[in-house]
């Protein structure tokens, strides 16, 4: 593989100016086929096979207008009551109006229903859709606060809550942030504007590519809104990464004497071989969701991988193009104060390596391998704890900032009426032959604990409608219990009607939702287990090596994981990040265990690839752990401060999703990268010594070797220049 890669990075920089427009007419077409798709995601969850579900299939054959998605519309009286003359005419006026959008089958007028508050200064009413949520058109959403201009007018407050709602966006500026501190972390690392700027503009060019692609795909296949946040931040940080390594090899050959050429070519065999099994580890484990079996995540991780897979792509495309238009300037370093220590590093990795700071580190790891091990481990562990205490769902409308308008539909309705009116349960009742039928079974829910009201909405062809009011809210766990104590005595609830009843609505379709990405926890987690041992065996031709990533890899996930219990579940430090204590996202375990896994796997070739080559030319396994550990800790840190910097930058978003995705990531890499791969690996390396490298006979003879360290490149190539430049010439030799 490294020969193809050496081959490849050499044409593409001899082609540069072909390879630069393809890319860039890739941009272009992907940016007109989104705007021309008008397509949109969507924060609505299903899954196949659910009781939730069943219920949608019996309604869009049965009674199609209530099968689509809903608005519910608070009115709140400022002064006075919803029901005084003048606030009942601005109420209805606006009800008028919105029965008027594109798409709109019904809207039920509070007054008719009854949806008043016992206090009188708020009501209810709900618009209800032809078609599913995520198909609502943006315009209609756009449309719905224009219609209840004449309320507001009047001076009553409106706010919209439900599966579709007027959202206001935020996030371009916290990615921005991102961007600016990873561009940060690459000046510092590199020395150099040109450097630093390269793995920036060519992660871009990746990320808008796949974010106008998933906008195109989004008008023909449903995606989660939280799919493009995942893809978004694994496009950025793996994109700016797998250049970081690249560029930090080429930089070094460059020093080394080597043409720009030669360089960029040597370093694609290299550094590019471990990019290519990192990256297709990251997109292996990411179309690894798909044997959950529940759809929405496996367009999520097949969102996410297509994403990695592009970044890769121009890694070893663009990047060597754009190192063909740079030069020998890629290796000059600033005269700016402060940026001249990136010149000393880089020239010290490649001549006097036992004096970098990540060698020093390393050989301290190793001379206290035993109490680093034991203390590392007892900490990780430590933070894992909450994890224990897990409670998973789809956080709601309360976790979200006030600036929403869902945030504050949720509270109006929860102070005026109740906290289950945000939520109510969906009863659909078969074989129903009369409405005093439906009224009996609605009657029997009613009577239950936990349940606030019960009432029949319809009746028609031969199924009843019963609207069941819990009174905690939806993310509540009495209404987790409350759901489950009905469906396991629904015997009783339908007993002398011959009614069939189902549950369905946005509560239990989470409650649905959750349960089954709780059950497909452990069957993804061996899933991803087995993947890591044959992806890194392969890699390193060892059994030792992946057996110690993989305890890693968990230690770091179920540290991550109970960071996030602990900050978005009971609320630890809720006013630092601007939260509302909630439950743990259902999906989050299942995309952070495959996320980290591939980035876990990075990190590991990066390093341990590198321990290998020394071991390889020396045969001492501990100088090994410390030179290879010492020699990749500079890029690997970079490379984890620019992946964390990236992520925490979705902590500043208002989405509570997006807050919990970003800070567990951010979390997960911190750990695998500094307290697992640059302290943990070395010190159990150092202590197992070179039985870390064993492995079968007959698997040396039947694998292939992958060659990640480019050994035969190398070999083939052979000679070295005649002595190292510096950044702005020839310079002499650096002796030690």
């Amino acid at each position: 593989m490294s020969v193809y890669l050496y081959r490849l990075a050499r044409w593409c920089f001899r082609r540069r100016w072909a390879v630069l427009g393809t890319w860039l007419v890739a941009v272009l077409a992907t940016v007109v086929i989104a705007q021309a798709s008008g397509g949109k995601t969507s924060n609505t969850f299903t899954i196949p096979g659910t009781e939730a579900q069943q219920v949608v299939s019996v309604l869009q054959q049965k009674l199609p207008a209530a099968s689509g998605g809903s608005t519910q519309v608070v009115f709140a009286a400022q002064d006075g009551s919803v029901s005084d003359a003048a606030n009942t005419a601005a109420i209805d006026k606006a009800i008028a109006q919105l029965h008027k959008l594109p798409q709109v089958v019904a809207v039920t007028n509070p007054f008719q229903t009854k949806s008043i508050s016992p206090d009188g200064k708020v009501a209810l009413a709900t618009v209800a859709y032809d078609v599913a949520a995520s198909d609502v058109k943006a315009s209609t959403v756009n449309d719905l606060e224009p219609a209840v201009s004449a309320a507001q007018h009047a001076g009553i407050e409106v706010e919209f809550s439900g599966g579709v709602y007027p959202q206001s966006s935020s996030g371009a500026d916290s990615e921005v942030l991102g961007l600016l501190v990873a561009l940060l972390v690459l000046i510092l690392t590199f020395g150099s504007l040109l450097a630093g700027g390269l793995p920036i503009i060519t992660a871009l060019f990746g990320v808008i590519i796949s974010m106008m692609g998933l906008t195109a795909l989004s008008a023909v296949v449903q995606i989660a809104s939280a799919s493009t946040s995942v893809a978004t931040m694994l496009g950025i940080s793996c994109g700016i990464d797998y250049a970081l390594f690249i560029l930090s090899r080429h930089r070094a050959y460059l020093v080394e004497g080597y043409e720009p050429e030669e360089a960029a070519g040597r370093a694609a065999g290299t550094a590019g071989s471990s990019v290519v099994f990192a990256g297709l580890s990251v997109v292996i484990a990411l179309c690894g969701l798909a044997v959950v079996g529940i759809p929405f995540l496996t367009v999520m991780g097949l969102a996410a991988a297509g994403t990695v897979l592009v970044a890769l792509l121009i890694a070893l495309t663009l990047l060597p193009a754009a190192l063909g238009f740079a030069g020998k300037r890629a290796a000059r370093f600033s005269r700016i104060p402060g940026l001249r220590r990136a010149e000393k590093a880089t020239v010290t990795s490649v001549t006097e390596p036992a004096r970098l700071t990540g060698t020093r580190y390393a050989a301290w790891v190793v001379r206290h391998r035993f109490p680093v091990l034991i203390i590392g481990v007892l900490m990780l562990l430590a933070l894992a704890l909450p994890a224990l205490h897990m409670d998973l769902g789809i956080p709601g409308a309360s976790s979200e900032p006030t600036s929403q308008t869902d945030r504050r539909a949720y509270d109006l309705t929860t102070g005026h009426f109740g906290p289950g009116f945000n939520g109510p349960l969906t009863i659909l009742a078969e074989n129903v032959t009369s409405s005093a039928e439906a009224q009996q079974v609605a009657t029997a829910l009613g009577d239950q604990p936990g349940v606030a009201a019960s009432t029949v909405s319809t009746v028609t062809d031969g199924i009843a409608l019963i609207s069941v009011v819990p009174t905690t809210g939806p993310n509540d766990q009495s209404t987790t219990n409350l759901v489950n104590h009905i469906r396991a005595d629904r015997a009783r609830f339908e007993a002398g009607t011959g009614a069939r009843i189902l549950i369905g609505g946005a509560t239990a379709t989470n409650i649905d939702v959750s349960s089954k990405l709780g059950s497909a926890l452990p069957v993804f987690l061996i899933t991803i287990v087995g993947l890591a041992f044959l992806l890194l065996t392969f890699a390193f031709r060892t059994i030792l090596v992946p057996l110690k990533s993989i305890l890693g890899f968990l230690l770091s996930a179920a540290a991550a994981l109970g960071a996030q219990v602990a900050v978005f579940q009971w609320g630890w430090f809720k006013k630092v990040f601007d939260i509302e204590p909630s439950q743990t996202l259902s999906f989050l375990p299942i995309i952070l265990l495959a996320v980290l896994f591939g980035l876990s796997s990075d990190y590991e070739v990066f390093v341990v690839s590198r321990i290998k080559e020394h071991f390889t030319k020396t045969g001492d396994a501990r100088e090994a752990v410390v030179y290879g550990t010492g020699r990749s800790a500079r890029v690997v840190t970079a490379a984890a401060l620019i992946m964390t910097a990236v992520f925490a930058s979705f902590i500043f978003t208002d989405n509570p999703t997006t807050k919990a995705i970003g800070f567990s990531f951010a979390i997960g890499v911190l750990l695998d990268a500094f307290v697992v791969r640059l302290t943990l690996v070395p010190a159990l390396m150092a202590i197992v010594g070179e039985r870390i490298w064993y492995h079968p006979k007959w698997y040396a003879k039947h694998v292939p070797d992958p060659d990640l360290e480019g050994e035969k490149l190398e070999e083939k190539l052979g000679g070295r220049p005649h002595a190292p430049v510096s950044a702005d010439g020839p310079a002499p030799a650096v002796t030690g």
